[in-house]
């Protein structure tokens, strides 16, 4: 994991290679587009974005074949009226290994619904954080989506190893949101652009006010879920605090978009976290959840018995 990290980077002079850090799976559905449109586009764009996550180099840490984290992004298209111009959803997964276990635990599970971008065939996919605008902010636009989502990935899977290690890249993302493309038909940057976008999303991470979520994400998987191995008594007691924190958090700052986010994802996992917990833990997992995870509600009801 990321102690590993530290000393494969101490090592790497000796000549170690330094791995990119994501194993990262693209899937470019198209099936909203008309047959006008040469079909090859897509899976070029498709090759395209995956090497572009996974040869770039995001951080400065070398990361070995087996650290690299799991994720997957599927780029639904829609036709527009200009020429090589989409609408888009993007759906984001991410999972971290859990210690001493083959087991994949959720970190992110989050649909953006509005991203517009220019792209023809063979064009570069580049991206650069002193010039997130580039020249074309349409052709930008993708680029600037894709590496703000690689940023928090790496955010969230380091504040899962370490008290505030993401925070650098949460900045990264943010420096995204800061110089990010504008112009028609590009939204998700601004805080007027809604209240679930990539706006509010690292500025919930970085505001001083919600830095108690730093400290649930490291509780919740190194001290809940890493233990399970070892004390699964003690894991589940971990998380069950986690949720008493993010209850106090969402009483304290109501409708917020990253307690929303944390638990995207996670109802399957939770559920099986607490189908063996004693009664009164049980009880309260359930009430909390129910409280929380309002999506999942009907769910806890009826398996949290």
């Amino acid at each position: 994991m990321h102690k590993v990290k530290l000393l494969v980077a101490a090592l790497s002079f000796s000549g170690l290679v330094q791995a990119q850090e994501l194993n990262a799976r693209v899937n470019v559905v198209a099936t909203r587009i008309g047959n006008n449109v040469n079909r090859n586009v897509f899976r070029t764009l498709q090759t395209a974005l995956t090497n572009f996550l996974n040869n770039r180099k995001w951080t400065t840490d070398a990361f070995q074949a087996n650290e690299k984290v799991e994720c997957n992004f599927l780029l639904n298209l829609d036709a527009t009226d200009e020429l090589n111009v989409y609408n888009a959803s993007l759906t984001i997964q991410a999972a971290r290994p859990v210690f001493n276990s083959s087991y994949l635990s959720p970190i992110i599970n989050f649909q953006d619904e509005k991203i517009n971008f220019k792209y023809i065939e063979f064009q570069p996919v580049e991206f650069n954080d002193n010039r997130v605008t580039g020249t074309d902010a349409q052709v930008s636009n993708l680029t600037a989506v894709f590496a703000y989502y690689a940023y928090l990935i790496l955010a969230f899977d380091y504040a899962s190893f370490s008290p505030h290690g993401g925070d650098s890249y949460f900045q990264k993302a943010q420096n995204i949101v800061n110089n990010a493309p504008d112009g028609r038909g590009i939204s998700g940057w601004r805080p007027f652009d809604g209240i679930r976008n990539r706006y509010w999303l690292v500025e919930n991470m970085l505001n001083t006010r919600y830095t108690i979520m730093h400290d649930i994400y490291y509780n919740y998987y190194r001290m809940g879920m890493d233990k399970f191995y070892e004390d699964e008594a003690a894991a589940r007691v971990e998380i069950l605090n986690v949720l008493n924190l993010i209850n106090n958090f969402n009483t304290d700052n109501p409708n917020t978009m990253i307690n929303q986010f944390f638990f995207q994802g996670k109802s399957r996992e939770l559920l099986q976290v607490f189908l063996k917990a004693n009664p009164p833990d049980k009880a309260r997992a359930k009430e909390l959840l129910i409280r929380l995870d309002v999506t999942n509600a009907n769910t806890y009801k009826e398996e949290l018995k």
